[in-house]
């Protein structure tokens, strides 16, 4: 305790910032890694944590008066053209059946990386167009507003129940690797296929630190340009649509003050270029 010092982590975060170089994009990674790591390191000396520890804690905590970096935007900017992947993905991932299936459970459902990992098929619902989203002997969300039914289009529903008529075992995504539900740590049974996936994103353009979580952004911002911000947030179930705002969607509308047939038929004049 006695090394975590105000100066020391002040000394910390400047040495970090500092190996960002001058890349303006290098720089906006670091301060949105180094507010993160601060958020982690001072949540574990939080009251809910620290009162069930038998020490003496030092006054002011640990991180407490930590300063944290002016935070970047965090909005959901696409850098790729989602119906022309879906496009490239009908014709080129066909052969990759499980790698086209999560392609299109985290691009058309907006699944969660451990979702399709564990999804089992019992959790679609044929007759209602969905798939539920329910804790299982091998599945527990991320919280309680993560569970609920998530509205599918009959094309992709038609797509799972042909495979479904051919599943060899309760999981959606075929592996050989069973579910390790007593593992603290992320693992995915079917590493290999997302692994896969991940590669032919990325031959496509999506430059993104996590592919697959930008399936899930962009299936984010289709549903709210056709139905709106509160239809988006409650199809990716997010617990507060400040979230879905903040990090997930991307507005594709385009609002114009409506004012440009006051000029009327006016246009502009050209102007010859005297030659010199």
């Amino acid at each position: 305790m006695s090394v975590l010092t105000p100066e020391a982590v002040q000394e910390w975060k400047r040495s970090f910032l500092a190996t960002a170089g001058q890349d303006p994009l290098s720089q906006r990674s670091a301060k949105v890694s180094v507010n993160s790591f601060l958020r982690c390191a001072r949540s574990l000396f939080s009251p809910r944590i620290i009162k069930h520890l038998k020490l003496e804690m030092p006054d002011p905590l640990p991180f407490a008066d930590a300063q944290f970096e002016p935070r970047p935007s965090t909005k959901y900017r696409s850098t790729f053209d989602i119906a022309e992947l879906v496009r490239s993905a009908t014709e080129e991932l066909v052969h990759d059946t499980e790698a086209y299936k999560v392609f299109l459970l985290s691009s058309m459902a907006g699944l969660r990386r451990k979702e399709i990992d564990l999804l089992e098929w019992s959790a679609f619902r044929w007759d209602d167009g969905a798939i539920r989203i329910e804790t299982t002997e091998h599945f527990s969300a991320k919280s309680e507003d993560s569970l609920g039914d998530v509205a599918v289009e009959p094309q992709v529903l038609e797509l799972f129940r042909g495979w479904c008529a051919q599943a060899s075992g309760p999981f959606v995504i075929e592996s050989p690797e069973p579910p390790r539900p007593e593992l603290l740590h992320n693992y995915y049974r079917a590493e290999t296929v997302f692994t896969r996936l991940i590669g032919w994103l990325r031959s496509k353009g999506v430059r993104s630190l996590k592919p697959l979580h930008c399936l899930r952004k962009e299936f984010g911002s289709e549903v709210c340009k056709h139905a709106g911000i509160y239809a988006a947030s409650r199809a990716l179930r997010h617990s507060d649509i400040k979230v879905t705002c903040q990090f997930y969607v991307q507005d594709r509308t385009r609002a114009v003050s409506g004012l440009g047939h006051l000029l009327g038929d006016h246009k502009v004049i050209e102007f010859k270029r005297e030659v010199a």
